[in-house]
Order: C-alpha cells, then structure tokens, then sequence
C-alpha cells in the first residue's frame, strides 16, 4: 500500500473520537540539496554550503525550501476540551512519515484546523510536502477556503493581517499567563524542536480558548475551567513529554486577568484613582 493510499478517509470512523479541532504547531529545517538545485545549477555545491549562502544573506529561507522536522497536533473537543496531544512519528521524526501521519489525521478526523501563522507557514509547509511525497488529502483541497476552514489565529487577531503582531505567539501567550516561550537558544537536535513544538501548539490552544472568549463561544467561567482541565491532562503525561514538566512550571497567573485569575489588568504605574 502507497502512502496516498493510507490517506484516504476510512470506511468506519474510530468510535468517540469526538474531535472537533486539530491544534498544529510544525517546524522545519532548510533542505540543503533543493537550495543547491535550484539556486545554484551547475556549481556542484554541497548542500552545506548552498545553506550557508543562504545563512549569510541574512534573508529568511522560504517555506518552499523547508522540510519539516516536526509537527505536534492536540485534538480538541466540540466543548473545547484538550482531548490528547502527539507529536508525529516520535520518537524517529522522519520527514516523510510524519507529512503522512499529519494528512492521515486531517482525513481521518475530519476536524478544523487551527494554527498560529498556519496560513503563512505551517500549511505551505505540509502542503509542499504532500506535493513532494504524493500524499492524497482530498478533502482537505476540497474545502480548502480562507473564510470557513482552518481557524489560523494570527490571522483572526490581526483583523486578516492589517497590521504585525509583534511578538507574536509569545507575546500572547503571556498575556494570559501561559508559559509562552521556554527556549532563549535555539532547540537541542530533532527531539529539541519537537518539544519545542509541543510547547507551541499548548500555547495555540490556550490562546484558541481565549479568543472563544472574545466571539462568545465560551465564558470566562468555562474557559477557566478548560484550562484547569487541560493542565490536569499535561500533568498525567509528563512521564511521557517530560518538556511537559517545564511547561507547567513555567505557568504563572497573568498580570490582571488571565486563564486563572479575575479582574481587569491595570496599566503598570496607572494612579489608582484614575478611572
């Protein structure tokens, strides 16, 4: 059997999985061999050094000369409970195993996506890489539309990118008091990145909640209650992500109001008299 074959959408769908969301978080790393190919034909140059040129441009690399190295998914709810996490083909992470196990997903689940950036990067990322493997997901093309499919919350938040959001998911994430970035340098190896990985597809999650808040889906009251919940489930999976336990340490309570603390946050230095 192909891996296009494995892709298409099974004839019995698991019992209960209940997934109404896939939270995606992926990261990729510069392939050497392509940049040589393509932007240096006829030199004979080792990839090493088409990706140290490309290094000393100073420019980023596009997504079309990524492979992904990794990609963490969290199954959510109708109600938005954090069902599960995985991060693909662990603890191997080869590239092709894990753009097949991510559409085998999307057709299986049937689920809408959400990503932070996911249109801009994520997306192309394992769409490239479903073009270079031959990997079907045909309902996906199907439905693919700007408006009503995948929920890419960089988008949402920016008003359809009127403007940059500095700081991006970090700055976000620590809004509301979730750990945001834990990696000042950059992650060690595959199993680096990945948990790297896992730590961001959290903080998309934490963030998709908070921005139910804003359209009404969700209460604050139930919202507090789903990350209580969802910190509950991490905390049972630590033996297996220990990068779960630095995750949850790192949690503080917002200044103001966050996931599990009320009020509304006063601006730093603000006289207290001042209404």
């Amino acid at each position: 059997m192909t891996l296009a074959e494995t892709n298409l959408r099974p004839t019995v769908p698991e019992a209960g999985t209940r997934t109404a969301f896939l939270v995606v978080a992926g990261a990729s790393v510069p392939d050497g061999k392509l940049l040589a190919s393509v932007r240096h034909p006829g030199e004979d140059l080792a990839p090493e050094d088409a990706l140290r040129r490309a290094q000393e441009s100073n420019e980023p690399i596009p997504v079309s000369f990524q492979t992904p190295v990794a990609v963490c998914v969290l199954r959510v709810a109708p109600d938005f409970t954090l069902l599960n996490f995985k991060c693909l083909d662990a603890p191997h992470f080869r590239p092709r195993e894990i753009v097949n196990q991510f559409w085998f997903g999307v057709t299986h689940y049937n689920a809408r996506l959400v990503t932070f950036n996911g249109r801009a990067f994520d997306l192309p990322l394992l769409e490239l890489a479903a073009f270079r493997y031959g990997i079907q997901a045909r309902d996906y093309y199907l439905a693919r539309d700007r408006y009503r499919g995948p929920i890419d919350l960089s988008d949402w938040l920016t008003n359809s990118g009127a403007y940059k959001l500095a700081g991006g998911l970090d700055v976000l994430a620590k809004l509301i008091g979730t750990p945001g970035r834990l990696f000042s340098a950059p992650a060690d190896g595959i199993a680096g990145i990945n948990d790297r990985c896992l730590c961001d597809a959290l903080d998309t999650y934490f963030v998709f909640l908070r921005t139910r808040v804003m359209t009404g889906d969700i209460t604050s009251d139930q919202e507090a209650a789903l990350v209580a919940g969802a910190k509950t489930l991490l905390s049972t999976k630590v033996t297996e992500a220990p990068v779960l336990g630095a995750y949850l340490a790192a949690w503080v309570a917002a200044p103001g109001r966050g996931p599990t603390a009320g009020g509304v946050p006063e601006p730093a230095g603000a006289d207290a008299g001042t209404p």
